[in-house]
């Protein structure tokens, strides 16, 4: 399968938070190194390739990026394990989980 019809086979799930502790008190107990669990009120089918685009506001506005796949569905929401993270975003959720 070719790159291109890859990428477009991904839902992107884009989420801005008013600042860094609203993405704290939302996300952190759920994010790790290895993944999110993101909530939803629909959550996607397993196997389901997403972007990930988060928007945070530290000392600067702030954005996680990268490619994500649903590997858990609960009522609540769905489990999506990183794939692809740039190395600024990794350091950005490494500064976060020391910061908690």
């Amino acid at each position: 399968m070719s790159e291109t019809k890859r990428a477009e086979e991904r839902i992107t799930i884009n989420k801005e938070f008013e600042s860094f502790d609203a993405f704290i008190q939302e996300y952190v107990t759920n994010i790790s190194r290895t993944g999110v669990f993101i909530r939803a009120q629909s959550p996607l089918p397993v196997g389901t390739q997403v972007n990930l685009h988060f928007t945070v506001i530290m000392e600067d506005m702030e954005t996680i990026e990268g490619v994500g796949e649903v590997v858990r569905v609960e009522k609540d929401g769905m489990g999506v394990v990183f794939r692809e993270l740039s190395a600024y975003s990794k350091g950005l959720i490494d500064k976060l989980l020391t910061q908690r």
